[in-house]
């Protein structure tokens, strides 16, 4: 009956992985340099300019981007990419609500501009929050969203001529209103006896700072004319044969081949395909395992794509290599599956935050940030609360930390947040981020929010809406979103497939009380697991600690009171990860900068690593379990040989 029902949904898993390609429209593709792509990053200092006039349109009235920026008054030099709140020394700029410029003048390869076969794109990686883009004063795009990429064709612009070089302007609005992700609302103070005609503040019911500006690589690539737009796959395990089900699209002829190769790691060919679409097998396949989950994780495979087609000027080549892990992820009412083995989430949440760059984008910063989670013992973290940058996701595939990948959904706490325009906005977030990260192995579930008010009433259509259309879009992943509602109130989670519950016993409220941490936590678990009988993950949980501060009986933000709290929701961990639970995830993984308030002492401050990235004591205990619960889980490939794959009626 089992192999039976597999069966099944095999079937219609890819029937549904078909119907869900067709929801998604145009590929986002990361650029990459091949035989036949180039890529020109054009990151450094750009010229800058906050708009300070009362209406913060002084730069549209005046027509900015028609001309130089430094035309049209002074400017600063602002790195790219980094937010622009902490770079300079005036207070204004840090706290600033509304529109800023940046302009890049960018030389052009003479062979892009000359050579009419080449595709030229501007790719911008992330611009919080609003963005309009002109080239040479032309508009070439505009976009809602400040965490993912989006792009555009210039190459009519820059071969007219052809150019030299192109004057790149990008006009950032960071205002956030109740029908934003993340939402917001603009309080105007009009009592004058305290506040200057016109004074206005961003109010936002999260808590990480509002920073902004070009937070990615903005860069410039090329492909020919006729190009793989988009590929997509999709992995499954046939007791020791892998399967990759494999669709591309193309665009800009109609009369095309294609060939596919699958590489191991050591570049031999192990499977072949042609055409737009198919199944690659591979027998004795190497699947892709959790970090500390195999002897030997994150396995990738490439697949590589070539592209014939005959145009006009004569045939023309395009080529496009992508990582693949295979594996698979199954959901029980007990249990979260990967290649069929119980997995056992034991990680953090983080935040893209970092002194002076705020969430701009720094490399050694990753690979620190990646060294520490190894260090750690960590095996999966949640992209709290919005899609980190794609380089993010790629070293996670490389070294198996398992992602639960999350929207900006965050701060739905008001009614009107739930309106048909924020839930129409909300499915297009989805849709992009679906589109951007579908072929990362380690994304193994979708989060579409964290927090929200999921006990109004128009929740329940709102999330039960949003979750539908993430699992048309991918058929493949479980969905969730992050509650802290109560398990009766809560109108959002009867259509998640993981419960992820937020608790902050003995922080929030009783104060100071420990002792009553095991009776709360244990009384949530059995609350939800009874009315739902799903699966749930304690995806945030923790104190905030002031890094030296010891107290001993332990107090608030000393360091002994974070470890004792930690201690003490453990020992209920361990109790119900025998039965339902199956994750942890530490709230924080470093300390982060938050809006100030007189409970913030410059940031949040539950980090078991300290804003630059040095141990708390906290550390040290989290890295003790979690090498702990590693060993108890590790999962041997004699024993993985031997496991039916996708034996679940919960299989995605």
């Amino acid at each position: 009956m089992l192999r039976g029902l597999a069966g099944t949904w095999a079937v219609l898993g890819a029937l549904l992985w078909g119907c869900g390609l067709a929801l998604l429209q145009g590929g986002m593709l990361y650029p990459q340099e091949s035989r036949s792509r180039e890529r020109k990053e054009l990151d450094g200092l750009w010229r800058f300019r906050a708009d300070f006039s009362q209406n913060r349109r002084q730069g549209f009235e005046q027509q900015w981007y028609r001309t130089p920026l430094r035309e049209s008054g002074p400017s600063l030099d602002m790195p790219v990419p980094s937010s622009f709140n902490d770079v300079g020394q005036d207070g204004r700029l840090r706290s600033f609500v509304g529109w800023v410029w940046y302009e890049r003048e960018a030389a052009l390869p003479q062979r892009w501009t000359e050579d009419l076969g080449t595709r030229v794109v501007l790719r911008i990686g992330s611009a919080h929050y609003y963005a309009i883009v002109w080239v040479n004063g032309v508009h070439v795009a505009e976009h809602e969203g400040g965490h993912l990429p989006f792009e555009a064709d210039i190459s009519r612009l820059v071969q007219s001529g052809p150019l030299s070089s192109c004057r790149i302007t990008i006009a950032i609005n960071n205002t956030l209103s109740p029908n934003t992700l993340p939402p917001g609302t603009i309080l105007y103070k009009t009592d004058t006896s305290k506040y200057p005609k016109g004074y206005f503040v961003q109010n936002t019911n999260f808590d990480f700072f509002n920073y902004a500006g070009l937070h990615r690589t903005v860069l410039l690539y090329t492909t020919p004319t006729t190009y793989i737009d988009d590929i997509t796959v999709a992995t499954d395990v046939d007791q020791d044969t892998g399967l990759v089900n494999y669709q591309i699209v193309v665009q800009g002829s109609e009369h095309f081949q294609l060939e596919v190769c699958l590489l191991d790691e050591e570049g031999t060919v192990v499977a072949k395909g042609t055409g737009g679409r198919g199944q690659l097998q591979v027998p004795s396949a190497h699947l892709w395992w959790p970090y500390l989950m195999h002897e030997h994780p994150a396995y990738l495979y490439s697949l590589e794509v070539k592209l014939t087609a005959q145009t006009a000027a004569g045939f023309v080549s395009d080529f496009y290599t992508l990582p693949v892990g295979i594996r698979t992820v199954a959901v029980t009412q007990s249990q979260f599956l990967i290649n069929g083995k119980p997995f056992y989430f034991h990680g953090v949440n983080k935040h893209e935050d970092a002194d002076i760059r705020g969430k701009g984008f720094d490399w050694p910063l990753l690979v620190k940030d990646f060294n520490l989670l190894r260090w750690l013992g960590a095996n999966a973290f949640r992209t709290s609360h919005y899609p980190y940058a794609e380089e993010v996701m790629q070293l996670c595939d490389r070294y198996g930390i398992v992602v639960i990948d999350e929207s900006p959904g965050v701060g739905i706490v008001l009614a009107q947040s739930y309106s048909n325009v924020s839930l129409q906005h909300h499915l297009e977030v989805m849709e992009e981020m679906v589109r951007r990260d579908k072929n990362h192995p380690s994304v193994v579930m979708w989060s579409v929010a964290n927090e929200p008010a999921s006990f109004l009433k128009p929740a329940g259509f709102y999330f039960k809406t949003l979750i539908a259309h993430t699992k048309a879009l991918d058929p493949s992943r479980p969905v969730t979103f992050v509650t802290n509602s109560n398990y009766e109130a809560d109108l959002g989670v009867p259509y998640v497939d993981v419960i992820c519950v937020n608790s902050y016993y003995s922080w929030y409220h009783d104060y100071g009380h420990m002792e009553v941490i095991q009776l709360q936590l244990a009384t949530q678990f059995e609350s939800w697991y009874k009315t739902y009988q799903k699966p749930i993950i304690q995806s945030e949980y923790g104190a905030e600690t002031i890094t030296g501060f010891h107290e001993d009986p332990p107090l608030m933000f000393s360091e002994e009171y974070q470890k004792g709290l930690l201690e003490q929701y453990h020992v209920v961990l361990d109790q119900k990860r025998k039965e339902y639970v199956v994750g942890e995830l530490i709230w924080n993984f470093a300390d982060f900068m938050t809006d100030q308030s007189p409970q913030r002492p410059i940031g949040n401050r539950k980090g078991i690593f300290t804003r630059q990235r040095q141990p708390k004591s906290a550390a040290f205990l989290l890295r003790e379990r979690y090498w702990k619960l590693a060993n108890e889980t590790k999962c041997h490939r004699s024993a993985v040989k031997s496991q039916c794959v996708g034996n679940s009626p919960f299989t995605f």
